[in-house]
């Protein structure tokens, strides 16, 4: 990829992984997606992640592309445009 500004070279992400510290001892939540993996948190905290992971995929797909073909100018996007939509 020579040539490629490094920003624009695809960053082969292979998932996103959210851990939730706000959970109770005796409760495990665990939720899995095409390219995320979600553990922990209380009951909020989890379905927040979740809605969260949610967009994000949608939008990354939106792009017409794979996780791990997001430059770190589409991840910034993504990024901002989620935190928005979830705030």
């Amino acid at each position: 990829m020579t040539g490629v500004p490094l920003e624009e070279r695809p960053l082969n992400i292979k998932g996103l992984l959210g851990i939730g510290l706000d959970g109770e001892r005796d409760e495990h939540r665990v939720t899995r997606g095409d390219s995320f993996l979600l553990y922990g948190g209380s009951r909020r905290t989890h379905e927040r992640m979740v809605e969260t992971a949610l967009k994000f995929n949608e939008k990354v797909d939106g792009l017409g592309k794979k996780l791990a073909d997001v430059n770190t100018r589409e991840l910034r996007e993504i990024a901002r445009q989620v935190r928005e939509e979830c705030s």
